[in-house]
């Protein structure tokens, strides 16, 4: 039998080469383009003085915090179509966009974003598997440094941010847990989990399955181990890109 080695030779609990470009998009409040080797998603964030019209309907204090995810037609091999060409956004994006909107209200005090909503946009521009994570990892670094420049700007008087949220993929591929889960290994992939975290430890969401399988309560522990192993790097590359913003230091 042929030892097990990954499609990029990676080790089981290795992640995918991370880049984090911050000030991408120059008229957003905050923006990073943010990178896993050949999955790349640019992530902005803008901050918009006013709430949505069922938080002043229902009586709701604070503000909102609200996600768009598109993958662009060039993302994929094979062209992808727009969703509004379709007129309707289909079941993928809605999931996504809730969840990355989820992982960020998860370590947000609404109260402190009152009359303010935070608007996410999330746009993969590449796609190589673990576009969702990517996503949410992006976005927390965009929504933290649009909140930075309203604090300076005196929008905001406090830091609404109670946390970091990370994300990371991990499944089964040929028999083994692995971390970071590239296409051809989520493509082939019998067990799959999307594992969002904060960085003091606690899960925020799970999302995972068997794929046409069962799967051991060991092997999910295994594949919890691995994902909270990631994060925890994840976190740090977050919090340097946001410390590291040469735009910020500017102002």
């Amino acid at each position: 039998m042929l030892p097990f080695q990954r499609p990029d030779y990676r080790k089981e609990e290795e992640l995918r080469h991370i880049s984090i470009e911050t000030g991408f998009a120059p008229y957003a409040h905050g923006s990073a383009l943010i990178s896993f080797d050949n999955t790349k998603v640019i992530c902005s964030a803008i901050l918009e003085n006013k709430v949505p019209r069922w938080m002043i309907q229902q009586g709701v204090e604070g503000g909102w915090i609200s996600a768009e995810y598109s993958m662009l037609p060039y993302s994929t091999l094979d062209r992808k179509q727009r969703d509004i060409t379709r007129g309707k956004l289909d079941g993928r994006t809605v999931e996504i966009q809730r969840m990355i909107g989820r992982a960020l209200r998860a370590v947000v005090n609404l109260k402190k974003l009152s009359g303010f909503t935070l608007w996410i946009d999330c746009d993969v521009i590449q796609a190589d598997g673990g576009t969702r994570t990517a996503a949410i990892n992006g976005a927390y670094v965009a929504a933290r440094l649009a909140v930075q420049k309203a604090m300076i700007d005196g929008k905001l008087k406090e830091d609404p941010f109670t946390g970091v949220v990370s994300a990371i993929s991990v499944g089964v591929y040929q028999d083994v847990p692995v971390l970071d889960l590239n296409y051809v290994e989520d493509k082939n992939a019998t067990v799959d989990f999307n594992v969002v975290m904060t960085d003091s430890g606690e899960f925020i969401e799970i999302q995972g399955a068997g794929e046409g399988a069962t799967f051991p309560e060991e092997q999910l522990h295994s594949l919890l181990s691995l994902a909270k192993k990631g994060i925890s790097k994840i976190s740090h590359l977050q919090l340097d890109a946001i410390k590291n913003n040469s735009k910020l230091k500017s102002n």
